[in-house]
């Protein structure tokens, strides 16, 4: 079991304290994208048209998705403020508040689906690619609402620092969507062959079977009894609209970021198959080693929230440091990986590739991973740095951050690179560089001023000595940003 900050057997804030949290969720994020690497490597197997369609539909709609994400895994933000406030009793119902925002991220989702002919009409791909993309993308939006409860009821489990639960559900949901893309994809272990369509309806039964384990662990013994997960489900509008508050600019980061990158890969499109393919492995090889950062992240942003919650900030920016130096030191060997052997991680794209034009794909890959080593150092401050941020309650700046460089430095220079000057995918990259390089610098800067310190997303409790049966919280204006 998880050792809970504040263990007198490891030093609170530090390197042992982190990597103890952190160690599941890397275990649990790492998973998540295995799955989407292997699932991009079969559909490469399958088919060039594929592998292109699945990053621009699969992007957009997590895009889409995105902000519902966010908002509901904010989630886990209050719970480790509750948790370390000692406010228990408020844990179970910000988590339902988390649940219905999924609710309503579900029906937007689902109003997706009739108008996707007509938005991959407008971005101009291969007629061969677009209609890969129209299926990948209907069956992705159906099927959101389980993938966005997750975020919230894994919130609740991360937030309390039981992330050996998170770890083995995450696990659990991606051995089976494996299992199933292998399946439907090609056709194998008595499924029938689908394709693309195969590969989206494993990514939904794996959202599912997450929701369901999370659903059945809160319902049972302790956790229900001391965090009243069942008796909260009541809808509360003082706890929803605190929760949109402070989860919303987090959840519109979440998509504004995506939606950069989105438009990124949208226009790279019109530059060919081979650009688009080729920019879409580049991406998925990145995840692979990015994805582990954000488990570190999430370990930040929940020590933070918790040592915040507790009054605790110097311990607070202890966890941070703990974080970014543990980042970087796997992130400067990785983009080392990328420059000096990348066939380690294109080999398995290139192997059981019929494509003619994958040789070409391949040398392109190459390249570009070059870019990706330079962008990935600063990535490290990105991530560390803004989870920090956000675990405190500064979500609003991290959400002004992305909107302005997210326009300024990656979408409308990319556009106007390829769309106007006629420049070709190497531009492009240049831009995606600038941009991630300058957001980890932005975020490094405003943890520095300190703001964060003096921030908190949840109420204060009343003065002792308040008549009432349960003690009541009263909201403090001086915590907001």
């Amino acid at each position: 079991m998880t050792r809970r900050a504040g263990d007198s057997r490891i030093r609170e804030g530090g390197y042992a304290e982190v990597l103890t949290l952190a160690l599941p969720l890397i275990l649990s994020t790492s998973s998540w994208a295995v799955q989407h690497f292997v699932d991009r490597m079969f559909l490469a197997w399958y088919s060039p048209q594929a592998i292109a369609a699945a990053m621009p539909a699969g992007m957009l709609n997590f895009t889409l998705m995105s902000f519902f994400v966010g908002t509901a895994g904010y989630v886990s933000t209050f719970v480790a403020q509750y948790d370390g406030a000692g406010m228990h009793h408020r844990v179970g119902p910000v988590t339902w508040q988390g649940l219905y925002v999924s609710v309503v991220g579900g029906l937007v989702l689902l109003a997706m689906v009739p108008p996707a002919d007509v938005i991959f009409a407008m971005v101009g791909h291969e007629e061969a690619v677009r209609a890969n993309e129209v299926v990948y993308f209907r069956y992705l939006c159906a099927g959101s609402f389980p993938a966005i409860a997750s975020a919230a009821l894994s919130g609740l489990f991360t937030g309390l620092g039981r992330t050996v639960t998170v770890m083995w559900i995450t696990v659990s949901a991606t051995a089976l969507n494996l299992v199933l893309d292998y399946g439907m994809i090609f056709g194998r272990i008595g499924l029938p062959e689908m394709g693309i369509k195969g590969a989206a309806l494993a990514t939904v039964a794996s959202g599912v079977f997450s929701m369901a384990s999370y659903a059945s662990l809160m319902s049972f013994g302790a956790l229900r009894k001391r965090y009243a997960v069942l008796e909260g489900w009541r809808f509360d509008p003082e706890l929803f609209k605190r929760l949109v508050r402070f989860g919303a600019p987090s959840g519109i980061q979440f998509f504004l970021d995506m939606a950069g990158f989105a438009c990124f890969v949208l226009i790279v499109g019109r530059l060919g198959t081979v650009s688009l393919a080729a920019t879409n492995i580049a991406f998925n090889i990145n995840t692979i080693a990015f994805m582990p950062m954000i488990g570190v992240g999430i370990a930040v942003s929940v020590l933070v929230g918790r040592y915040i919650g507790g009054g605790r900030p110097d311990v607070a920016q202890r966890s941070t440091y703990a974080g970014f130096a543990i980042t970087s030191a796997y992130m400067i060997t990785v983009a080392a990986l990328y420059v000096f052997f990348p066939s380690i991680f294109t080999a398995p794209f290139a192997h059981g590739s019929q494509a003619e034009l994958f040789p070409q794909i391949e040398n392109l890959t190459k390249t570009l991973l070059r870019f990706v080593a330079v962008y990935s150092v600063f990535d490290t401050m990105n991530v560390v740095f803004s989870s920090a941020l956000k675990g405190a309650g500064d979500t609003r700046f991290v959400m002004i951050a992305i909107v302005l460089l997210s326009a300024g430095v990656l979408v409308v220079p990319t556009f106007v690179m390829i769309a106007v000057l006629g420049m070709g995918v190497l531009a492009a990259w240049v831009t995606a560089t600038a941009y991630v390089s300058l957001l980890g610098l932005v975020f490094y800067m405003r943890f520095l001023a300190g703001k964060w310190r003096s921030m908190k997303v949840i109420e204060r409790p009343c003065a002792r000595g308040h008549i009432a049966t349960v003690l009541p919280e009263c909201p403090d204006s001086a915590i907001e940003p």
